[in-house]
């Protein structure tokens, strides 16, 4: 059975963008995107609400985008080669390749393409995740937490839900950033 899990990169303070729907301070150096390039191998499908899969297409559509550096390429090319399921009301058809929209986020549904996967999930944007937290899918958050203190924004954890978790790795980057693996005990 494949493992769901939610990863993001977040403010020291908890925040996936600021007030003013900013994330400019969260771009990863080289470094730290090369380990996200490490995490990201084992991963088939990418579960994406509309907002957060309209931010990732750019890694198809815009080749100037890999072309900026190798570790860039490399990610374009790990999330292009991936399955892409996008739950939106409004979009009407994908811009992206191996990609399927579907309507309602259905937590059965999502069970079960976890247990038929050979290849982990990841479930992308803060409003998805809290979805798949709730309905007790998540298996791991993978947190990449930034030296930064955004003040308020968009939150990167769910309200409301209560875990515990297990710390199973941490890494610190030279560029401040901290990474934080933690695996859902309950």
């Amino acid at each position: 059975m494949a493992k769901l899990l939610y990863s993001a990169i977040l403010s020291l303070d908890g925040y996936i963008e600021d007030e003013a729907g900013q994330f400019d301070w969260a771009v990863p150096d080289d470094q730290v995107h090369s380990f996200i390039n490490d995490l990201m191998r084992p991963v088939g499908t990418y579960l994406y609400g509309r907002r957060m899969y309209e931010t990732m297409i750019a890694w198809e559509t815009d080749p100037g985008l890999a072309e900026m550096s190798e570790v860039m390429g490399d990610f374009a090319q790990l999330w292009g080669a991936a399955d892409k399921i996008v739950y939106s009301t409004t979009l009407e058809q994908p811009s992206t390749s191996l990609t399927r929209i579907e309507r309602a986020f259905d937590p059965e549904s999502v069970r079960r393409l976890k247990n038929a996967a050979d290849r982990d999930l990841t479930v992308g944007g803060p409003n998805l995740a809290a979805e798949a937290f709730r309905a007790g899918l998540v298996d791991e958050c993978h947190l990449f937490v930034v030296p930064y203190l955004a003040g308020g924004g968009k939150p990167g954890l769910p309200a409301g839900v209560r875990l515990k978790l297990e710390l199973v790795d941490q890494r610190p980057f030279d560029s401040g950033f901290v990474y934080v693996r933690y695996r859902v005990l309950s």
